[in-house]
């Protein structure tokens, strides 16, 4: 058996075992070393990853048959530390505007040279100033190749979608643009996956699985956090200006499905403790970077008592970020809320409504985050939206002193007739105005993200 080999292509994928010295698979992005370890610690250990997103090698029959026989010394794997990005210091981040008015730009998409062309354009002519791009997802990969270690220990770097971070906010910075690091945090699968002691766990003995078949993290964890937390800190130091975490919370289940859900890490706390205390952590944890830490939260946040019983609860969450992003869309709430029919059909009544909620609870409250809520720019039932329906959600804002906004389509694909052009002028769109149906009917529902 060879004592040592070097893969300089690629690292191990998910769930790919290392026995009699013989390297199974390799993925593109990192380095990996074997080295001497007994046998019997050996054998114990699987290096987890997803084979969906990596190539196999397939070695010759003599060398599986060798990786077979018995070794007195097997190697173990180490990965060599990728090297850490030059420090990007705070004095050449791109400022914060006076009010963000921005888009939500997903990985894929980023790390496309002729979308991300596209994209700027639009911020180029219009009032866009500021792009939200995904760092991590909800699949659990970190958008781009990472140095820190426990991404790499678990395969979140696997399947890269920015091929170079550092050129893209290079690109950013040079046409003015405000970067805004979204990092997801409790959903989770890679991790879940990897280290399925950090998963919520079912009654039965194994992680649990919510109704789409998906597994999460324990948001209770402390070493969830700090995970998340060096991968903002990472951020920060790669050029990006602000860090906002989206599913800060616990998943949004039928009761038949949380029946099951056991949290290891718990000890006695809530799911609003769980959440407050997570971003009061990071907060601390960050504030030597000196840059805003930003939360998504359920549009119905804004408006009703309690957590929602996904530990979303806004008067604690208020003063433990410096800004909070409700997900006002028209779309997600039920009939009757607010008093509308279609709650879709009048995008301008019902943003109105949850920021009034929103404003009315900061009031007198010392700290209290500023609100910049996400603009529904997707159709999704009726009606279809139009410029028309976009601009009432952002007129809805400016008619309560909310001057920050940033709108939301998953595929990056925007409505530039709804947005204030090199002229200045505002878009002339006549507001779509569905009346009240009377009294309310509902509680509504929603959050996509």
């Amino acid at each position: 058996m060879l004592a040592s080999a070097y893969a300089f292509w690629g690292r191990l994928p998910p769930a790919t075992r290392i026995g009699g010295g013989v390297l199974i698979a390799l993925a593109a992005g990192a380095f990996a070393t074997l080295d001497p370890e007994p046998a019997a610690a050996q054998r114990e250990r699987v290096v987890p990853a997803d084979t969906r997103h990596v190539g196999l090698r397939v070695l010759p029959r003599e060398v599986l048959e060798a990786a077979r026989a018995p070794a007195p010394v097997a190697p173990a794997l180490t990965l060599i530390p990728r090297p850490a990005p030059p420090i990007v210091p705070p004095g050449e981040r791109v400022p914060k505007p006076r009010a963000v008015r921005g888009l939500y730009v997903n990985g894929w998409v980023a790390g496309s040279a002729s979308r991300m062309a596209r994209l700027l354009e639009l911020a180029d002519t219009t009032e866009i100033n500021a792009f939200v791009v995904d760092i991590k997802d909800a699949t659990g990969f970190v958008g781009y190749r990472t140095s820190v270690p426990f991404a790499r220990d678990v395969g979140a770097d696997a399947e890269p979608r920015i091929g170079d971070i550092q050129s893209l906010l290079a690109r950013l910075k040079r046409h003015g643009i405000y970067p805004i690091a979204r990092v997801v945090v409790f959903k989770d699968p890679i991790v879940a996956a990897a280290r399925p002691e950090l998963a919520i766990q079912d009654s039965v003995g194994r992680p649990w699985v919510d109704q789409h078949g998906d597994i999460w993290v324990d948001a209770f964890n402390r070493e969830v956090w700090d995970y998340h937390v060096e991968l903002a800190r990472e951020a920060v130091e790669l050029g990006f200006s602000e860090i906002q975490w989206d599913y800060v919370r616990f998943p949004d289940a039928p009761w038949k499905y949380l029946q099951r859900a056991v949290h290891p890490a718990r000890a006695d706390r809530t799911k609003a403790d769980a959440i407050a205390e997570f971003l009061a952590y990071a907060r601390d944890a960050l504030a030597d970077l000196d840059v805003p830490i930003t939360a998504d939260v359920f549009g119905l946040t804004t408006s009703v008592v309690g957590d929602l019983g996904i530990g979303q609860e806004w008067l604690r969450m208020q003063t433990e970020v410096d800004v909070l992003l409700p997900m006002i869309y028209p779309s997600h709430y039920r009939p009757g809320t607010y008093g509308f029919a279609n709650p879709n059909g009048n995008p301008y009544g019902v943003m109105k409504r949850a920021l009034e909620g929103a404003l009315s609870r900061a009031r007198g409250v010392r700290g209290a985050a500023s609100v910049r809520p996400w603009i529904q720019d997707f159709t999704l039932g009726a009606p279809s939206y139009e410029p028309a329906h976009v601009r009432a959600q952002i007129q809805a804002a400016y008619d309560l002193g909310v001057e920050e906004w940033v709108l939301w389509n998953p595929g990056a694909r925007y409505t530039a007739e709804a947005l204030v052009g090199r002229s200045g002028r505002e878009p002339d769109w006549e507001i779509p105005d569905e009346q009240p149906s009377g009294e309310a009917t509902g509680d509504g529902e929603d959050g996509t993200h």
